[in-house]
């Protein structure tokens, strides 16, 4: 069982928040931020986080494509617009790269935001492009396909920048036909560094729910390095679905809340501008992960 409530992959419902959604102020995203907010009115999504891209690369798409303060007022104007039936705060997800750190941190000291993510991208010079991945792969154990972008994912959890890091696996939307997803998973060792400076640096771990739709078909990260945050002592995490099209807002959104409850996470981080606040994962989450628990006894006494 999943642990989730309706359908295990579809548009989810009755959530406290959607924490990752890009409108057309990101290049790869097409949806107008009223057509995001009419579908929270529509399903119960209470609060939404605009995270439009923002890149410092230059050869990068989101360098330079929508500048501050044009998606501020976006997202301030429509939270006007939209008071009373849902709320929607002004968040960035920005590309992480060590070596545009300084770039990006003088960025976020210069410009507020409600929320930030901080998210390791796979461009077109990276080993993980689809016109290289599979000589990169080849002949290379699985600590060495992934180090390059494990590194770079450690290093912006370090960095302490950001609320949220995003998607920390996602590495393995590229590498489906070479690695699978499952194999990474068997492989939670792998991300020990990245979990233990996350927790030390008190950045939440992000359930992107994006993965669901994507050649993965689970979300980002899978279910074992959500446990393994828990078990080293994480406890900050948030979900988001991470829509860049109209149809995919809040899709496998209740998984990503399933995969916290199984977890034992109880509350989301989040923030609005201030201080981080705690938003409770709905009861029926937990409900359901007690339901896949069979007492011990009732166990036996079925396998007699």
């Amino acid at each position: 069982m999943t642990g989730t409530t309706g359908p295990p992959l579809g548009r989810a419902r009755d959530l406290p928040l959607d924490a990752h959604l890009h409108t057309d102020l990101s290049p790869d995203a097409d949806v107008p931020i009223d057509v995001h907010a009419a579908a929270a009115v529509e399903c119960g999504i209470a609060e939404l986080a605009i995270t439009d891209h923002v890149d410092f690369d230059p050869r990068a798409p989101a360098f330079a494509y929508a500048e501050f303060g044009r998606r501020e007022r976006s997202v301030r104007e429509a939270a006007e617009r939209w008071a009373g039936r849902v709320a929607i705060r002004f968040g960035v997800e920005i590309t992480y790269e060590r070596a545009r750190e300084e770039e990006i941190r003088d960025h976020l000291t210069r410009h507020r935001y409600d929320y930030t993510i901080g998210s390791v991208h796979v461009m077109a010079d990276s080993p993980y492009a689809s016109d290289r991945v599979a000589t990169f792969v080849s002949g290379k154990s699985l600590a060495a396909i992934v180090e390059p972008y494990l590194a770079e994912v450690e290093a912006a959890a370090r960095s302490g920048l950001f609320d949220t890091l995003g998607h920390v696996d996602f590495v393995k939307r590229y590498l489906v036909g070479h690695v699978s997803p499952a194999d990474l998973a068997a492989a939670p060792e792998l991300f020990v560094p990245i979990v233990r400076a996350l927790v030390e640096s008190g950045t939440a771990l992000e359930v992107n729910t994006s993965g669901l739709r994507q050649a993965p078909r689970e979300p980002y990260p899978s279910a074992a390095i959500v446990a393994l945050f828990r078990e080293l002592g994480g406890s900050r995490v948030t979900a988001g679905s991470d829509a860049h099209r109209a149809e995919a807002f809040a899709f496998g959104l209740d998984e990503g809340y399933g995969a916290l409850a199984r977890a034992g996470f109880e509350h989301l981080a989040f923030r609005r501008g201030g201080d981080p606040v705690s938003i409770p994962v709905p009861g029926r989450f937990h409900d359901a992960v007690l339901d896949d628990v069979v007492p011990s006894d009732a166990a036996g006494r079925a396998g007699a």
